[in-house]
């Protein structure tokens, strides 16, 4: 199994690359567009540290973009269009981070209850074999050959758990014999 780095890691990593993407960014100026960029630092915080981390660095990346833009010198006719522009450039980093966490969360359920269904499926295997049983005291003969009771051989082969009672025939039976009834 591989060894995961740990989160503050990831979340130094992240933030180096954001730093870089803004930097870029800023130096290019109007020449290139360094917008996608910004979905690989937070596509990185929201698979490997979490959903917070994730809108952390969707509104940090916001932040490093408005930057870059002003100093590069962009300024807007008004103030809509900066805001509008700021806007669409969050809402789209928010959009990342949370698809990128949603597909890791969904992952990491698939991967559990897969793991899960194996050993369900695993202990059905083992139940669903041929059982050697005795046809007078019904005793199973177990995997070393010796007998042990129905009871204990189902509660050592799977999660089930017994509470004995009698059957509404059985009970009839047993008072007549008794002579209760």
């Amino acid at each position: 199994m591989k060894k995961q780095l740990p989160k503050w890691v990831w979340g130094i990593i992240s933030f180096v690359i954001m730093l870089i993407i803004g930097c870029v960014d800023a130096i290019t100026e109007f020449e290139l567009n360094f917008f996608v960029f910004y979905f690989l630092p937070i596509s990185i915080a929201a698979w490997f540290i979490g959903k917070n981390m994730a809108m952390a660095w969707a509104f940090l990346a916001t932040i490093l973009w408005y930057g870059a833009t002003l100093y590069e010198g962009h300024f807007y006719s008004t103030h809509f269009y900066a805001v509008w522009n700021t806007a669409i450039h969050f809402l789209s980093f928010i959009i990342i981070a949370q698809a990128i966490f949603r597909i890791r969360s969904t992952l990491d359920l698939t991967k559990s209850t897969a793991e899960k269904l194996n050993r369900a499926l695993a202990e059905v295997k083992m139940l669903g074999s041929f059982l050697p049983i005795c046809m007078q005291c019904k005793k199973i003969r177990n995997e070393s050959g010796t007998w042990d009771r129905l009871e204990k051989y189902i509660m050592e082969h799977s999660n089930s758990q017994f509470s004995h009672g009698y059957c509404p025939e059985c009970r009839k039976k047993l008072m007549e014999e008794a002579g209760i009834i």
